[in-house]
């Protein structure tokens, strides 16, 4: 087939930012295309809450070839992530002549023929938001997470009557002032934004459950647990199941301020409930069993607010015309660094499974940009 470009990349944050850098290293100027669904540089940091720094933002990582101090030319660890990291991802576009066109959603891509057709909408010249396709021989896919916040189903979800929120729709603390607030999840954003609600929302009262207790580390991470948790989590991708989150099986870092909440008694774990009542939420086992009689309450405890910090899922729905998922529910992974589609090595996955970090997308990027290189010179 005569395609529009030799590689289509989908997603302008991180790891398709990283993915291009490389592409061009490896002689690909002018050969493949990237896409961003966002309005401007930043992938998804430029969604994140005014009150997450870079300090707290789980060390964003500097991308290949330029750091973001390095661009920004001073230490930002307090600045707001949502707008420093946009700065660095486009002083990092404007260095290295990364062209992307944004806004532009892909809707679906298909087989055709030999390569693949992609579905688009973006603004024509007028600024009208027009239906278009684009073919490519190859495909590197970015897309991340943050478009596909996930909340579990649980019995009478449908039924509450107060206000339901998740991670992706955080403002602030002040918005919870006065109300009783019970934060879903274990993981790093639930503990962050439990602790910033507590500390600063006027007269709020705060709970907080998740399916299992997070474990807290006293010592620091080391390199050989990174990946030993990294590889944990390629072994499922490879294997074509779901893929679990890192800190699942690594823990959390006990932080100064992580250590205070716990002494200020604002970390008071509690079980996941069983169901959701119109006015809160339900242990149907009984509150002494699971350890919840302090509420004083009994089995059930009334709020104003269910905030669902319960995590993302691969942001995927565009592929789902390829076929690509396994029968164990995931898309199985292989090659050197678990980016290549087993079922079609035409396509690159980035942002999925051991890639969905910030420095293990910019490995990613490199490993995919080498394997479309090799297909294409094959071809």
């Amino acid at each position: 087939m005569h395609a529009d470009t030799d590689v289509l990349v989908v997603g302008g944050g991180q790891a398709g930012l990283s993915a291009a850098y490389f592409l061009e290293r490896f002689g690909l100027h002018g050969r493949y295309r990237l896409l961003d669904h966002s309005p401007g540089p930043g992938g998804a940091w430029q969604y994140r809450w005014p009150t997450l720094t870079l300090a707290a933002a789980n060390h964003v990582h500097d991308l290949p070839g330029y750091g973001l101090v390095e661009a920004l030319g001073v230490e930002c660890d307090q600045f707001p992530a949502a707008t420093a990291v946009p700065d660095y991802f486009g002083r990092y576009e404007e260095k290295f002549g990364l062209t992307v066109a944004r806004p532009v959603h892909v809707r679906a891509v298909h087989r055709d023929g030999d390569g693949f057709r992609a579905s688009i909408v973006a603004p024509d010249e007028h600024g009208e938001r027009r239906e278009s396709e684009v073919t490519t021989q190859t495909l590197i896919n970015a897309t991340g997470t943050w478009e596909r916040p996930f909340i579990p189903h649980i019995p009478g979800i449908g039924d509450f009557r107060g206000r339901q929120l998740h991670t992706h729709d955080y403002t602030g603390p002040e918005e919870f002032a006065g109300q009783r607030v019970l934060v879903v999840g274990a993981g790093i954003s639930a503990i962050q934004l439990l602790i910033e609600i507590a500390r600063n929302a006027p007269t709020a009262t705060t709970f907080w459950c998740s399916r299992s207790e997070p474990h807290f580390r006293d010592c620091p991470f080391t390199p050989e647990e990174g990946r030993a948790a990294v590889a944990r989590v390629e072994e499922r991708v490879r294997a074509g199941l779901p893929p679990a989150s890192v800190v699942s099986v690594t823990g959390l870092s006990l932080t100064p301020t992580i250590a205070a909440a716990r002494r200020d008694g604002i970390l008071q774990w509690r079980p996941m409930f069983t169901r959701i009542t119109e006015t809160g939420v339900c242990w149907d086992s009984g509150g002494g069993d699971l350890g919840v009689g302090d509420l004083g309450v009994g089995t059930e405890l009334d709020v104003d607010v269910l905030f669902w910090n319960t995590g993302f899922r691969s942001a995927l729905d565009h592929l789902a015309p390829l076929h690509l998922r396994a029968p164990g529910g995931g898309i199985t992974m292989t090659g050197r660094l678990a980016t290549t589609v087993a079922a079609d090595p035409r396509v690159q996955l980035l942002g999925y499974g051991p890639s969905a970090s910030t420095i293990g997308a910019n490995r990613a990027g490199r490993e995919a940009a080498r394997v479309i290189v090799d297909l294409l010179d094959a071809s």
